[in-house]
């Protein structure tokens, strides 16, 4: 292990009926809050009304901002940044899944800034101040309600970074009623199980060589993930399963199985620049992606791969060479997303080679990357191909 110091400063409040608490959690010097969500789903679920009740019997002055897309523009966050500018914002308040949360992080941090919110999520400027911002959480996928990171996608450029300042774009507090999940059609209940996965995968492979604590951790939320997802979309309104599933994916990204070493991070960099360009759902992408990253890389470290297909889909080691356990794996990890229903190829979402270089440049702006691997333009190439 690496030394580390950890501290989340974001207070989770989860369960049942836990929406009562949002009151107490909104500091008393606040006046103007700026609300967001996304497509309307909290309006027709009830929870818009719940949150605006609250909010009102504090006399609250509110704005909103709604609309928030799947893959959250720079474009939407420029008219968040406007807002708090011209209505005195001094608080922030999410409601929806991690795409609402990521756009309000840069929002806070776009309105203490005199420049483009663009400078702070491609690293040109390091925010020194943000406005406070607090969340409720309705889908279970981007761990983003307990964590700094952001990503947002510049539409005019076709390009996608993720970025955060902990603990400027932690939040103050979350808020995670199970309850407020049960209404995720099962198409996004099947990306956000694959979405927490691969949070999970990435974290697991690392080039720290003592770090048993955290393989252990890792395994278990993804045995956890695995046993429960099925028996989630048989019974997509089961307030036990959609708890199980809540709160794995706040673990898999609240950096408390990270302590210790770096994740590698690469497949969520190929799959930034594919959703850049074509717009895809973020973890359609990383379910067609990851499969393909592992079987490019698994002669780098075979006995991580191994590890993974024995502990984590009990692939029977007897009669078998390591590579041959650890490609079993890979194969019974397409295998479990494919039965849920996630897509395979990138042909699913009726991408081709034509824009492959494209890609290729947006994944490789940055220069190599990966931290378990450094990936160069070959390999980015390679794993693209193996996709389409």
């Amino acid at each position: 292990m690496e030394p580390f110091v950890y501290h989340n400063p974001t207070k989770l409040i989860f369960g049942k009926g836990q929406l009562e608490k949002l009151t107490e959690e909104i500091p008393s010097h606040v006046q103007n809050v700026l609300l967001v969500y996304g497509g309307g789903s909290i309006k027709k679920s009830g929870l818009y009304d719940q949150v605006i009740d609250k909010l009102s019997s504090l006399n609250l002055n509110v704005k909103e901002l709604a609309g928030v897309e799947p893959n959250p523009r720079l474009s939407t966050v420029h008219k968040g940044v406007e807002l708090c500018k011209e209505h005195n914002i001094d608080f922030l308040l999410a409601v929806g899944g991690g795409s609402v949360i990521d756009a309000t992080k840069t929002i806070a941090a776009g309105a203490k800034y005199e420049g483009d919110a663009w400078d702070l999520v491609t690293r040109k400027a390091t925010p020194q101040e943000a406005l406070p911002f607090g969340t409720v959480l309705t889908l279970a996928a981007t761990g983003s309600e307990m964590n700094a990171g952001s990503v947002i996608t510049n539409w005019e450029t076709n390009e996608k970074y993720g970025w955060g300042a902990a603990p400027l774009t932690n939040p103050t507090f979350s808020i995670l009623d199970p309850v407020n999940t049960m209404t995720v059609p099962r198409d996004q209940t099947i990306y956000g199980m694959v979405d927490m996965m691969s949070h999970l995968f990435e974290q697991y492979f690392h080039q720290p060589t003592n770090a048993p604590v955290q393989d252990r951790m890792i395994e278990g939320v993804l045995k956890t993930v695995i046993e429960t997802a099925p028996k989630l979309l048989e019974d997509l309104e089961s307030f036990e399963h959609r708890e199980t599933i809540m709160y794995a994916g706040t673990i898999a990204l609240n950096g408390s199985l990270q302590m210790g070493y770096r994740g590698d991070w690469a497949t969520h960099n190929i799959e930034h620049a594919v959703s850049a360009v074509y717009d895809i759902p973020h973890a359609g992408g990383l379910a067609i992606l990851f499969p393909s990253w592992m079987k490019h890389n698994v002669d780098h470290n075979t006995e991580r791969f191994k590890q993974l297909a024995v502990r984590v889909f009990d692939v029977e080691e007897e009669g078998k060479s390591d590579r041959e356990v650890a490609l079993e794996g890979i194969e019974k990890l397409r295998a479990f997303w494919t039965s849920l229903g996630a897509p395979e190829r990138l042909a699913d979402y009726d991408i081709d080679d034509s824009q492959l270089d494209l890609m290729i440049d947006r994944a490789m702006k940055r220069g190599p990357f990966g931290n378990f691997r450094k990936l160069e333009h070959d390999d980015v190439e390679a794993i693209l191909k193996m996709s389409l």
